[in-house]
């Protein structure tokens, strides 16, 4: 099996030699390549080739030595796509800072554009039984695109960033393109559960779709969504912490720092890393160590988008803030800082990592953060302490490193005075659990862990029948001239439901299905719904079809005008009872409203907050089963309403007083929520029920959407083409 690796970078760097790089995500996939999956990558080289021939060397080189397939990118789709709106419109909000956000509409068109490139280079490269798997907020509009071209793909998503709140990622002016792009894929992976429960949350308010915790149903197929917390490659660490170049280099550290105690940063240049916080921290601690100079704070800080100006700014002010607090605290044998902006060989980063007394890792918010587990992993002869931000997404595992809160200077600067007070006994016993968890969890693990969920996720769940059977089946009655009867429900079936009731008028596509209705010979139509008859007439007035209203309350008898009152001996007092308690939740959950009918008490939450409106109805159901418990009343939980009605009235019970003596050769009946399942239980011959939407139901038969259904009945509808013409 194939597993195709789709990220913004490829793993190699060209300088202008070509040579493979390193990474966490490249020492993940490595185990995959040595186990039962053959890796492919497609992606970006890094650098700008325009010139045709080169290109062609350069994917030559890349297929052959590498098994990479690059997507070549120009300077204006560089700038665009990756500085523009990956870096200064994505990354600030999926990090919790929308004051740093910004955003141009070029810059959404080159970020579609460059994602519909990649498509194209998966597409070239993807056979049957190929994994897809894409990685990163550079590419979040590519499982969709992937899904409509091949539906047949398995593909994954990986989001290595945080995913932020709600409130954070509605600030984004494509939001929704943004989280519905993901659900392409077959499984959505992240690092914590938070981020996995912020894009449930997303994707419910923004979407309008039921998200649960562990997949998401939409248009007819299921997105799993699950916790893959990322490791580091421990092989490679325990490779290195027995070699003689790692060996070379603690001594040679040891010697240099002789009589310091460490305190060891390392991390990209970058805003969300907290550097200034940490300086905040670090001055507080200073401050309060006049005259000892025993302590050495180490800070390498590793290069990052230095062609963007708030990066460039950043690293101006850190070297500054160092400088000053070096120039304050300085004795005549050391600085108290020592700032290194630049990359760090690995060896000598290892040995730092074994030598250093403290960890300090305190990024404002970060997905995993890696730093800390390989500070860990080094922590085998004289254990330090770690220092770690509760907003890094390693503290959900390193739960015996020291948490802080990176925004407060003084409690950061308190965990370093007790860090560095702590005796050996305690670190080791600290450190212990955790290099236990960061060794055995580590890369290779998570990408088979990831990659094995991938290939047995679920595929697209399918109707014990497929729904052209009953297409066959309603086109062959009334061709053969047999009596068939429609009865159809509107809000949700033969019609998109609306925010607001009143707006969902019959449109354009509603209106030419029901023409074809209207005009098929043969064919008995009676819409049903909750409506009211007024509402009925208002909407469906002009048609002349039977209708039924308020779930059975009123019918209207094909091609007559008069109403037939279905409640005339039902009492309705018990309204005085029930309607108290509804306007209680009107009043106490804001965006919904009680709507006050004849036969029945209708609370709407469509307008609400998804998640309190949900919480909301259930609690009201739960009251109104003990308030109605000895009355003649059924409380129904339908597609963002609680109903409260008499038992005497349901959408079958009524479908059977409209039949009357008729003898249908075949009758059909559809809906899309809880009040329409009376109507598939109908004890009638010949019939065919269909639901409209996800969940489960009684129906034999099922469509995605309203959209689906109106397809569905234009097909039944068509006229047998003239045997002259086909001929």
């Amino acid at each position: 099996m194939k597993v195709i690796n789709v990220s913004n970078r490829l793993p190699i760097t060209i300088d202008p030699t070509i040579h493979r790089s390193s990474g966490g995500l490249v020492t993940a996939l490595e185990g995959l390549a040595v186990d039962e999956y053959a890796l492919k990558w497609i992606g970006w080289p890094g650098a700008e080739i325009s010139e045709t021939r080169r290109q062609r060397e350069v994917e030559g080189l890349l297929e052959k030595e590498f098994g990479c397939t690059p997507v070549f990118l120009s300077k204006k789709e560089i700038e665009g796509f990756y500085h523009g709106f990956s870096n200064s419109s994505l990354w600030p909000l999926l990090h919790y800072m929308p004051s740093r956000f910004r955003y141009e509409p070029a810059w959404w068109d080159q970020y579609r554009a460059v994602n519909e490139h990649f498509a194209r280079r998966v597409l070239e490269s993807a056979e049957e039984d190929d994994l897809v798997w894409i990685h990163d907020f550079q590419l979040m509009l590519l499982p969709a695109m992937l899904r409509a071209a091949r539906p047949d793909l398995r593909i994954g998503f990986f989001l290595h960033t945080p995913f932020p709140s709600y409130e954070i990622i509605r600030c984004h002016p494509r939001r929704d393109e943004l989280v519905a792009g993901l659900l392409g894929a077959d499984l959505i992976g992240f690092h914590t559960f938070g981020y996995l429960r912020h894009y449930c949350s997303a994707v419910t308010r923004l979407l309008g779709l039921e998200a649960s915790f562990n997949e998401i149903l939409h248009d007819g197929r299921s997105t799993a969504v699950g916790v893959y917390p990322i490791g580091i490659g421990s092989t490679r660490f325990e490779e290195e912490l027995n070699g003689e170049a790692y060996a070379r280099h603690l001594a040679s550290f040891r010697k240099a720092y002789a009589g310091k105690r460490l305190v060891l940063s390392v991390e990209r240049m970058d805003y969300t890393k907290g550097i200034i916080q940490r300086l905040d921290a670090i001055e507080l601690f200073l401050s309060r160590r006049t005259g000892q100079d025993d302590v050495k704070f180490i800070f390498v800080s590793v290069p990052s988008r230095e062609s963007v100006e708030q990066y460039r700014d950043l690293c101006e002010e850190v070297e500054a803030r160092i400088g000053r607090l070096n120039g304050r605290y300085a004795s005549v044998h050391s600085s108290p800082i020592h700032f290194i902006h630049g990359s760090v060989d690995f060896s000598e980063l290892c040995a730092l990592y074994s030598l250093a007394d403290v960890g300090l890792v305190t990024p404002l918010i970060d997905g995993m953060n890696l730093v800390a587990k390989e500070f860990v992993a080094c922590q085998r002869d004289n254990p330090g302490v770690l220092i770690l931000s509760e907003f890094a997404g390693a503290a959900q595992e390193l739960f015996s490193a020291s948490i802080v809160n990176p925004y407060d200077a003084h409690s950061v600067a308190q965990a370093i005075e007790e860090a560095l007070a702590m005796n050996i006994a305690e670190r080791a016993r600290r450190m212990q659990p955790m290099c236990e968890r960061v060794m055995k969890m580590d890369a290779q693990r998570w990408a088979r862990w990831l990659v094995h969920d991938l290939s047995r996720a679920a595929a697209p769940e399918q109707s014990s029948h497929s729904v052209l059977d009953a297409s066959d089946r309603i086109s062959d009655a009334l061709e053969s001239g047999k009596k068939v009867a429609m009865f159809l429900d509107y809000d949700g079936t033969l019609r998109e439901i609306e925010r607001e009731p009143s707006a969902a008028k019959p449109n354009a596509a509603t209106h030419a299905v029901l023409q074809k209705l209207r005009n098929r010979p043969g064919l008995d139509v009676s819409i049903i719904s909750g409506r009211t008859p007024d509402d009925l007439e208002a909407f469906l007035g002009s048609y002349q079809f039977g209708m039924i209203a308020e779930h059975g309350a009123a019918i209207r008898r094909p091609g007559q005008s008069a109403w037939e009152r279905m409640d005339r001996n039902i009492s309705h007092s018990w309204m005085e009872q029930v309607l108290p308690l509804m306007r209680l939740y009107e009043s106490c959950t804001p965006g919904s409203f009680v709507e006050q009918k004849r036969t029945s008490l209708v609370w709407h939450y469509r307008r609400t907050d998804p998640q309190f409106g949900s919480w909301k109805a259930r609690a009201l159901v739960a009251e109104l089963g003990v308030l109605t418990a000895n009355m003649p009343l059924r409380v129904r939980h339908g597609k963002k309403i609680v109903e409260v009605t008499t038992t005497h009235l349901n959408k079958g019970a009524a479908i059977l007083q409209m039949i009357g003596g008729n003898k249908y050769d075949l009758i059909v009946c559809a809906g899309d929520d809880a009040t329409d399942e009376d109507m598939y239980q109908l004890d009638v011959p010949r019939l065919i029920s269909i639901y409209v939407g996800e969940g489960e139901t009684r129906a034999g038969f099922r469509v995605l959407n309203p959209a689906a259904f109106r397809e569905f009945l234009s097909a039944a509808l068509e006229l047998p083409e003239p045997a002259s013409k086909r001929d």
